[in-house]
């Protein structure tokens, strides 16, 4: 079976289209499981979405950048540890608009979250973070192992 080059947005998510799902799993449903989850009330809770990052670093720094249009900088969380940053927010939609009225639907709203493993350990109280035209940079400084202090010893 031919593979159809995937779409720009499979690409950057690294997802399969829903047709290449349907081909994948087609012989593998199973009807007890279909006709229970038909019986059964689900309720489907709303997924968060997860925000696109770039990651590098500089000889003093990690950076993190990833765009946060649409965001309030208030409605940002930001949490870090020496080893981790998790980054949460949410876009609101516009209620006022019925789903048919839309021709095209591609922006993701709703809640997201994104949570890195640090590639080096980092300064907690010196992170910075700064948002402009919708782009979130966050400066992580790393911490200098190499640095030495002298500690000078007292006579008691």
């Amino acid at each position: 079976m031919a593979r159809q080059k995937r779409s720009f947005f499979e690409r950057i998510t690294g997802t399969i289209s829903v047709a290449d799902d349907d081909d994948l799993y087609e012989d593998e449903i199973i009807p007890e499981v279909t006709s229970r989850r038909e019986s059964e009330n689900w309720i489907e809770e709303e997924e968060e979405g997860e925000l696109p990052v770039d990651v590098y670093q500089t000889p003093n720094d990690i950076i993190i950048k990833t765009m946060v249009a649409g965001v309030k900088p208030d409605d940002l969380h930001i949490s870090i540890t020496r080893e981790m940053i998790t980054i949460k927010g949410g876009r609101e939609t516009d209620r006022s608009l019925a789903d048919e009225d839309y021709f095209q639907r591609e922006l993701y709203w709703g809640s997201f979250s994104r949570t890195i493993l640090l590639p080096a350990e980092i300064e907690t109280e010196e992170a910075e973070a700064e948002e402009k035209h919708g782009l979130l940079t966050i400066k992580l400084p790393k911490i200098d192992k190499d640095k030495t202090a002298k500690l000078k010893v007292k006579s008691v």
